[in-house]
């Protein structure tokens, strides 16, 4: 199993980490334009080997796609991040021709890769590789539902004085910080319903804080998190090369699903060794599906702005 994760900043460092420490992966590929750089953050992961117990290989390299040959997975984290006051949308200009080079010298070693984006605006990135590209949908995923279900979970084992273990939650939508749809209605303690603990008003916090979570560390550290967004890319990968069937809300193509079409966005699929398995169609309340239709609409605004 190698997988290749293009960019290594914060973000695809710490997915690289993740990804070598679950163990699961025999090389792993860190890649960067900045001559020396991946190749340094490969050689201070792999000294962790001996000291966290795991035998993935991680090689560096600058910028030659020939040596990402035969990947099985690849992760794009390339691109700007973002700063304070910065919304995912304005990223969109830079961002776009760096992934539609970086997806096109990724396909050309690895045609049969599965590919997973992680760059900013997600779901519009997602959706550029789709129009860019001549993978199979079910090969093409955006993160992003899985780092705000994360930060759900948090916030609400939070507002029930809960252990994290004890909370299930889900967000679905764009990952934006309008569009996110926390799935409060479905959100568990333990099998039981949250609504049962919290009231009508604290949810509401929780959906709100759980919207801005990405600005909320942003203004806090001056740049976008990195921790959670690893781990995160981590869990979908080892799902596809483990072939663990698990269910994770991320960005794909739509097309009639929840009533929407010609947009990538987060809805739950089951991931596994294919990439996208499966699309799961979930009750939605009324507001939810407001929310979530309001939200594709801002997606295909940002969309709007791509030059296909």
């Amino acid at each position: 199993m190698k997988v290749t994760v293009v960019g290594a900043g914060a973000v695809g460092a710490s997915c690289a980490e993740y990804i070598a420490i679950k163990n699961f992966a025999s090389e792993v590929v860190l890649l960067d334009i900045k001559e020396g750089y991946a190749e340094g953050k490969a050689m201070d992961l792999m000294q962790c080997a001996s000291l966290n117990g795991f035998d993935t290989k991680i090689t560096g390299i600058t910028n030659d796609y020939s040596k990402t040959a035969n990947s099985d997975i690849c992760v794009i984290t390339s691109g700007i991040p973002r700063k304070p006051g910065m919304t995912r949308e304005e990223l969109i200009g830079i961002n776009a021709g760096i992934v539609k080079s970086v997806s096109s010298s990724l396909i050309e070693h690895s045609p049969n890769t599965i590919i997973i984006v992680v760059s900013n605006p997600m779901d519009t990135m997602t959706y550029l590789v789709h129009k860019t590209t001549n993978l199979p949908k079910n090969r093409i995923i955006g993160m992003g539902g899985a780092l705000d279900s994360a930060r759900f979970k948090y916030r609400l084992a939070e507002a029930l004085e809960a252990p994290i273990s004890d909370v299930d939650g889900m967000v679905i939508g764009g990952h934006s910080d309008t569009g996110m749809v926390p799935l409060t209605s479905h959100a568990t303690r333990n099998s039981v319903k949250v609504s049962e603990f919290l009231s009508d008003d604290r949810l509401n916090q929780v959906k709100e804080e759980t919207k801005v979570g990405g600005a909320t560390l942003t203004k806090l550290l001056g740049t976008s998190a990195w921790y959670a967004p690893g781990a995160a890319v981590s869990g979908l990968v080892q799902a596809i090369a483990c072939d663990q069937k698990k269910m994770f809300p991320c960005s794909t193509l739509l097309e009639g699903e929840y009533g929407l079409s010609d947009l990538c966005i987060g809805v739950p699929v089951i991931l596994g060794k294919n990439g996208i398995e499966k699309i799961v169609d979930i009750p939605l309340s009324d507001a939810e599906k407001t929310h979530m239709q309001q939200s594709a609409e801002g997606v295909k605004k940002t969309n709007g702005l791509l030059e296909l």
